[in-house]
């Protein structure tokens, strides 16, 4: 304790006051600096030697075709710090995975990228706020509170600004989806009773929706794709629920595949349940109508109501305090 004590009176006698606030951040430095290359240490992957033998035999004489399926030619450069920026448990890493899959991020490395988004700007915005507290400590006196909040501050904003942007891309993609389904199961049911199969109407629906839905144009092609190469038609349309994260998608699969269950018309099926997605989607349209006049009641009240009293009730009390100056003289 002695120790401790002496040590805290020559950083203050050497340093000043913030001695010791710098000694604590000289240290977390230096100890973030010995963690890292413990924790970045990734083993060797036996996959990797099969990848350079692969690129090795690419570049003596294999065609482009087979140089793409074995060597994508783009070295994830965040592959090495997977243990570092992946989570390790299974269930935790598939939530991420279908997180940044239903914000619209498809690549296999979306979630380490996501995970090194909020190191990094966790880390420089930590440093920014250091370099903040250290300017204002030298130009006037500053309280402790003020500056160990000042440093911890922007390093929690540039953590979580990676999750906002996440969230707010995935209920902005949700939302473009649930407005977009009504019109693509109309073209869907009008494809399916002109003769097409519900895999060539999958097709033609996602061309039509690109200009105006393309977050749904691009469930409808994955799906599309994944049919072609030869997965269960089941399982296909329970992924692309699972990947919107929507409920009116996910009950659309489940009418499908009640449809193909029980052997029924699908173009029947289509038909009852487009005609509910736009009932409800006029349902939709109505409550936000009927919300409308709520939220403008603040609005009016601010800006409308101060103005109208200052008018009317601005001259009375103009004349009344001229009044009573005048009586005091």
């Amino acid at each position: 304790m002695e120790f401790l004590l002496s040590a805290n009176d020559w950083l203050v006698e050497n340093f000043g006051e913030l001695g010791p606030l710098y000694a604590v951040g000289v240290l977390g430095i230096l100890l973030i600096a010995l963690t890292l290359p413990v924790v970045m240490k990734r083993r060797a992957d036996p996959l990797d030697k099969l990848k350079k033998q692969s690129s090795a035999s690419t570049r003596k004489g294999k065609t482009e075709k087979a140089a793409l399926r074995y060597d994508s030619g783009r070295a994830d450069k965040l592959n090495k710090f997977a243990n570092f920026l992946e989570p390790q448990d299974e269930e935790e890493m598939s939530s991420a995975r279908l997180k940044m899959l239903q914000a619209g991020y498809r690549s296999k490395s979306a979630v380490r990228t996501y995970h090194f988004a909020q190191f990094a700007l966790g880390i420089g915005f930590l440093i920014i706020g250091i370099l903040y507290a250290i300017v204002t400590s030298a130009t006037g006196e500053v309280t402790t509170q003020a500056l160990i909040l000042s440093i911890i501050i922007p390093g929690a904003v540039g953590y979580y600004i990676p999750k906002y942007w996440v969230n707010r891309r995935l209920q902005k993609r949700q939302e473009d989806i649930t407005n977009g389904f009504p019109d693509s199961l109309d073209m869907m049911l009008v494809c399916v009773e002109a003769g097409q199969s519900l895999e060539q109407s999958i097709v033609r629906v996602s061309k039509e929706l690109r200009a105006g839905f393309p977050a749904l144009a691009d469930e409808f092609e994955i799906v599309a794709h994944e049919m072609k190469a030869g997965k269960e038609k089941i399982q296909v349309l329970k992924d692309m629920a699972e990947r919107a994260g929507v409920p009116d998608v996910a009950s659309f699969v489940t009418v499908l595949i009640q449809s193909a269950s029980f052997g029924t018309s699908i173009a029947e099926a289509l038909r009852v349940y487009a005609s509910e997605m736009r009932d409800k989607r006029v349902m939709r349209a109505e409550e936000k109508a009927n919300v409308l006049p709520t939220k403008l009641t603040l609005g009016t009240m601010m800006f409308t109501v101060p103005p109208l009293l200052i008018i009317l009730i601005g001259p009375s009390i103009y004349n009344i305090y001229t009044t009573l100056s005048s009586s005091n003289f």
